[in-house]
């Protein structure tokens, strides 16, 4: 095969050309963000204090969840 090749060198560069050509519109064609959309990380929480409301979970457990979470940050 490499004989054929050295036979016929325009033969080659037009291979050549073709291949480039190609990877040239492939490039064009792919599809890539230069800033892709990225979600945030995400933390749920859910607290149960049996018996107790909204406004006394809020006042009580809240606070704890908190101070915690900003040690993490």
């Amino acid at each position: 095969m490499p004989n054929f090749f050295i036979d016929r060198p325009i033969f080659a560069w037009v291979i050549a050309i073709i291949i480039m050509l190609a990877g040239g519109l492939a490039i064009l064609k792919l599809p890539v963000a230069q800033y892709p959309t990225i979600a945030p990380p995400a933390v749920t929480i859910s607290a149960t204090y049996p018996g107790a409301d909204a406004k006394t979970v809020q006042d009580t457990v809240t606070p704890g969840y908190r101070t915690e979470h900003e040690r993490y940050r």
